[in-house]
């Protein structure tokens, strides 16, 4: 039986795996007590025990924290603080056959961030494939759940969602383009220059929407909007990333994989301009 601790168990996301790692009946759930849980003797005594490690905490609190853990144990940071980090690797196994044959063996595995994991199943396959230049100028818009936020926004969300008319409306953030998860958007999606990146948050608890938009001119060797389709569906099978286009009568739910761990990638649109999206639960996917 594997033994796992979620240092951060109590923010939004170590409570999601937290939930569903008590499913399983082949893992072993430690815990430190309320009162010991910052404290750095304890932590390393710890996870001395532990076979896995998750690090839901904060991006300095991250750092801080991993040189706590032996380097036989497997640490994931769902934090933002280890993403480019060359002595992690990156976790979505099915972004790349490279990543799938290093991760079941990696000490030290990065989750991917939300935005992040919409933006490259998008746009890593293609430049890839050279369907894509490396140099190309991208924009990219992420629609969310509130819960996205962590447990301060939740909170915002759920005391003043009903009266306040400002949280009522979707709210654009990352107005400086300097969004955290900007890096790992480029570095593996094998970008020179990040995207443009345009984050909204909107009155709902989860779920999550990504869209490329793409002019057909960018795309190399005449490629068209089936030849993408063929490709995502070549690259993502039997697992938890699949093609499939929105059957929504015309519209495309951000809420429509929400309490899922799955993505569906979609190519929409036809002839000169092409949406590429990604929709998944943040929550799910997303962390």
């Amino acid at each position: 039986m594997k033994k796992v601790t979620i240092d951060g168990r109590a923010g939004t996301t170590g409570l999601r795996i937290e939930e569903r790692l008590r499913e399983r009946a082949d893992i072993e759930l430690l815990a430190l007590p309320e009162e010991r849980r910052k404290d750095p003797a304890a932590k390393r005594e710890l996870f001395a025990e532990c076979d896995v490690v998750f690090l839901c905490l904060p991006d300095d609190a991250a750092r801080e924290t991993l040189p706590l853990i032996p380097e036989q144990v497997v640490a994931l940071d769902t934090s933002t603080a280890h993403r480019t980090d060359p002595r992690f690797v990156y976790g979505f196994p099915e972004l790349s056959d490279s990543l799938l044959r290093r991760l079941p063996s990696a000490r030290r595995i990065a989750v991917p961030g939300c935005h992040a994991s919409g933006f490259l199943a998008l746009v890593a396959p293609l430049v890839a494939a050279g369907l894509l230049s490396t140099e190309a100028k991208l924009t990219c818009h992420s629609l969310t759940g509130y819960s996205g936020g962590g447990k301060r926004m939740i909170a915002q969300y759920e005391a003043a969602a009903e009266t306040d008319p400002l949280l009522r409306a979707p709210r654009q953030y990352g107005l400086t383009q300097r969004h955290k998860h900007l890096p790992e958007m480029q570095a593996y999606a094998g970008l020179t220059a990040p995207p443009i990146f345009c984050p909204i948050v909107a009155n709902f608890y989860s779920g999550m929407e990504v869209t490329v938009p793409l002019f057909a001119d960018q795309l190399r060797g005449g490629a068209t909007a089936e030849d993408l389709r063929a490709l995502y569906r070549d690259r993502y099978h039997g697992g938890a990333v699949f093609y499939a286009d929105p059957q929504e009568e015309g519209f495309a739910s951000a809420a429509a994989l929400s309490n899922t761990d799955a993505m569906a990638v979609s190519v929409l649109g036809e002839g000169d301009r092409l949406l590429l999206m990604a929709r998944y639960d943040n929550l799910g996917k997303g962390a």
